[in-house]
């Protein structure tokens, strides 16, 4: 096919938009570690889970067997706001780059939220309002994932209480705001109003916090309010399963103009962008259908993936979760404040990790100024202002566009733009007058860290 014939912008129809999730753990022989109970280290039932999470929510999170899983209609209806979103074909980056690689990008920035943090938050409190719960609790970074919930709960008359990152809600009032204006309740992690956000306060003083301590905070505001569940923005199964709907429609975009990807990159923080987006195209590799080279990119200020260790570990700081097998770099490290403060979580979804400890994807960390380079190389010619996080993976696709032209290789590139930075300018501000530094940590500090790895032996 001439290149001329493929739009800039490829969008799907409605009536072509997906109609079930799929369910990456069916089609993988080796399916990720269970969800362990920290007292009793046996798997955790249903019924336990149950106590923090909506129920139907729960059936997900353990079903390894079902593919597919159909999208209720409400849902459907609500998606055909912002989706279908479309494939974009990145003629200027790959004339600007003077490379033989076609360069394609999933945008998923076109709703309030500002990013794909919304496929979930939708499917998470419409199951929350179906239980008949008065509302839900949850942690956010960069604020995205709080931008989304609050948006979805509104939407659903719920309450919204949203532990916020310290650094990031210090630095992101904005994003702050547009959780305020859709009714949520924002407070900085750690924080005195909870238990555990006192005894993080006091053994770390000052400490500018964490996705894992918010997620420990989330979780006791949960269990101690009658009517009220626990909702997360990434790492676990059914969070992965929600965002599929990326790859499902990246996947239906590529086919419709006889496209075939070689490289798949996306960012990995908690692992929901990266899932979703890879998930149906690892689903084909998984059956034998096609082959692809899969590519996660993290912060080098926090690398569970790269210098991390595959253990069993607490999902949250706080230590009151359930412990999940993952890349991890101890739940008690705390990131330096970096500014993709959707990427500074300790570990990696346990999908991801199985998926990665069989060699199935690679995955490379890179430095924030390295990452913003990048971001202002591409707004400057795709019109876009990324997001810090989905920069990560674009530092990445241009790496490899370059090798391309380097070989001669017109290699396929896709890679997902999970939102939009506008609400991420401090951080731009910082890298514009050079004071963006990039810390890396150390062996010992990593080392100190997996030293209180929970034992488990299995």
């Amino acid at each position: 096919m001439n290149k001329n014939e493929i739009p800039y912008k490829i969008y799907l129809k409605e009536e072509e938009m997906p109609k079930q999730w799929y369910n990456v753990r069916a089609d993988m022989k080796n399916k990720p570690a269970k969800l362990l109970n920290p007292a009793t280290l046996q798997p955790v039932t249903e019924e336990e889970l149950s106590n923090i999470f909506c129920k139907e929510l729960v059936k997900q999170e353990l079903d390894e067997t079902n593919p597919y899983i159909d999208i209720p209609e409400q849902i459907r209806e609500f998606y055909k706001m912002y989706r279908p979103s479309p494939l974009v074909r990145a003629y200027c980056l790959e004339k600007k780059l003077g490379t033989p690689a076609k360069i394609y990008y999933k945008f998923e920035g076109n709703n309030t939220s500002g990013s794909h943090k919304l496929n979930s938050a939708i499917a998470q409190a419409y199951y929350a309002k179906e239980q008949g719960l008065k509302g839900v609790t949850t942690e956010t970074g960069a604020g995205q994932w709080g931008t989304a919930l609050s948006m979805a709960c509104s939407y659903f008359d719920l309450d919204c209480q949203v532990y916020m990152v310290k650094c990031s809600y210090e630095q992101k009032p904005f994003r702050r705001e547009v959780m305020r204006t859709y009714g949520a309740n924002v407070t900085p992690s750690p924080s005195e109003s909870t238990e555990v956000g006192k005894k993080i306060l006091a053994e770390h003083p000052g400490t500018t916090g964490s996705l894992g301590c918010a997620i420990s905070e989330a979780v006791e505001a949960a269990t101690t309010q009658e009517g009220y569940r626990y909702v997360l923005g990434s790492v676990l199964s059914q969070v992965l399963l929600h965002q599929s709907v990326i790859g499902l429609e990246a996947l239906a975009a590529l086919d419709k103009y006889g496209q075939k990807a070689d490289i798949i990159i996306g960012c990995a923080g908690g692992g929901s962008n990266l899932g979703g987006l890879i998930s149906p195209f690892m689903g084909q590799q998984l059956r034998g259908e096609a082959e692809y080279k899969f590519i996660a990119v993290e912060p080098a200020s926090c690398p569970s993936l790269t210098r991390g260790v595959y253990a069993y570990d607490f999902c949250d700081t706080g230590k009151v979760c359930p412990l999940q097998k993952m890349y991890t770099l101890g739940s008690g490290f705390i990131p330096s404040p970096n500014h993709a403060g959707g990427l500074r979580y300790h570990g990696m979804s346990a999908t991801l990790s199985q998926l990665y400890a069989d060699g199935l994807m690679e995955a490379r960390s890179v430095e924030q100024t390295a990452v913003f380079e990048a971001a202002e190389q591409f707004a400057r010619v795709e019109g876009i202002l990324p997001a810090p996080e989905s920069s990560h993976a674009i530092r990445v696709a241009i790496d490899e566009a370059l090798k391309c032209k380097e070989t001669g290789e017109e290699k396929t590139i896709v890679f997902g733009l999970t939102g939009t930075g506008y609400f991420d300018m401090f951080a731009y501000e910082k890298f514009h007058d050079g004071k963006m530094s990039d810390y890396i940590p150390t062996d010992e500090e990593l080392q100190a860290s997996f030293a209180k790895l929970p034992k488990v032996d299995l």
